[in-house]
């Protein structure tokens, strides 16, 4: 296993390397960089290496658009760096990871009220119980 060198971990007592979301943008237009960061820093605070970004918003197409340098990823991942639950879920649905269980489950019960939904609009206000 890849050791981080003194000059990474100057400073910083206790605590690990953690790949996460880091907010950026302004008021209703939100941007996410994902960085490799020590556990203690703030939130949007230094990172050691910005991974990737994420624009949440769908474009005029639809989708949503994530960038990810994996090379650099796996070499982080190498370091011994642990993952943040939305970041691990990204990498799941971009295909590096392997899926969380409880995504499959959520997206299932969503298809699942998706279709429930037109057959409770159908019926009259008369059968309500």
């Amino acid at each position: 296993m890849v050791q981080l060198g003194s000059r990474l971990l100057k400073g910083h007592r206790g605590g690990h390397v953690v790949i996460r979301f880091a907010l950026g943008g302004c008021t209703n237009r939100p941007f996410f960089r994902i960085v490799a960061a020590h556990s203690r820093r703030a939130r949007d605070g230094k990172y050691l290496e910005q991974l990737g970004c994420l624009d949440p918003l769908p474009n005029a197409h639809g989708e949503r658009v994530a960038g990810l340098n994996l090379e650099r990823l796996r070499h982080w991942l190498g370091c011994g760096a642990q993952l943040s639950r939305p970041a691990e879920k990204l990498l799941g649905l971009a295909g590096f990871l392997p899926l969380h269980p409880m995504t499959v489950t959520g997206a299932e019960r969503l298809r699942r009220r998706a279709r429930a939904a037109p057959a409770d609009s159908s019926a009259g206000p008369g059968d309500a119980p």
